[in-house]
């Protein structure tokens, strides 16, 4: 029987920031075609995490591949869409200009930019507001234009750290139902949340606390360990 290549195959990945450990020992198999969610509380090591896997910065130990690619690689870069926790946005700049400026480092014709420009505006629901500078949005309206951001170059992968902090929830509820529809159509999101109920929106799940991996399997099986069907018996259990 032949064996599926993950989409990421994480082995045995550590990493500390002045001499303290920030994540210890870390192996995941992240499957193609899911949804997989990085769920633990903050400071847990969730984005470190989702740095290393992008090649933002370096293991001390271990080592990410993509596809089986080893990671850094700059030709993957263009296959992944990543919303980061923190909004890397133009506050001087209109929503589609934002919009335009990423468009040019993946390398997006203009009439292909036109098209996922409008898409991603509407999927966040921002097309109303499309020529209006940054630097006049709320939290949540920048957190909405990051997952726009993050969607343009229509990738296999998406990494997305915290997507949905600030949204309000009936939008909350619009974006995981295209975060199912990415899925039915092969894409792979590797999702982080402390919102303990997001799992629930989840294919697998990664339990992370104080830097390691203490529960990793398919949601409905974690749920089974539980007594009250609630994700966060598992954390205070551990």
């Amino acid at each position: 029987m032949a064996i599926t290549i993950a989409m990421i195959n994480i082995s045995h990945l550590s990493k500390s920031f002045n001499k303290q450990a920030v994540l210890e020992d870390i192996s995941l198999r992240i499957p193609r075609g899911e949804i997989v969610c990085l769920l633990g509380p903050s400071g847990s090591g969730k984005t470190t995490l989702i740095r290393l896997i992008l090649g933002a910065i370096a293991p001390d130990k271990g080592e990410v591949r993509i596809a089986d690619t080893p990671v850094p690689n700059r030709q993957l870069l263009a296959t992944i869409g990543f919303m980061p926790q923190q909004d890397a946005l133009y506050e001087n700049l209109s929503a589609m200009d934002n919009l335009a400026f990423f468009a040019g480092l993946y390398g997006i014709n203009k009439k292909t930019f036109r098209e996922r420009a409008v898409e991603a505006l509407r999927l966040v629901g921002l097309e109303n507001d499309q020529h209006k500078l940054v630097e006049f949005f709320s939290g949540g309206m920048k957190k909405r234009l990051s997952l726009a951001v993050a969607t343009l170059n229509d990738p296999d992968l998406l990494l997305l750290d915290e997507p949905t902090v600030g949204i309000d929830p009936v939008l909350m509820r619009a974006i995981w139902q295209q975060f199912a529809q990415w899925r039915a159509a092969g894409k792979t999101l590797l999702v982080s949340t402390h919102v303990m109920d997001e799992v629930h929106e989840c294919d697998k799940a990664a339990l992370i606390n104080h830097g390691k991996v203490i529960a990793y399997d398919a949601v409905s099986n974690l749920l089974k360990h539980t007594k009250s069907g609630q994700i966060e018996e598992l954390f205070i259990q551990k």
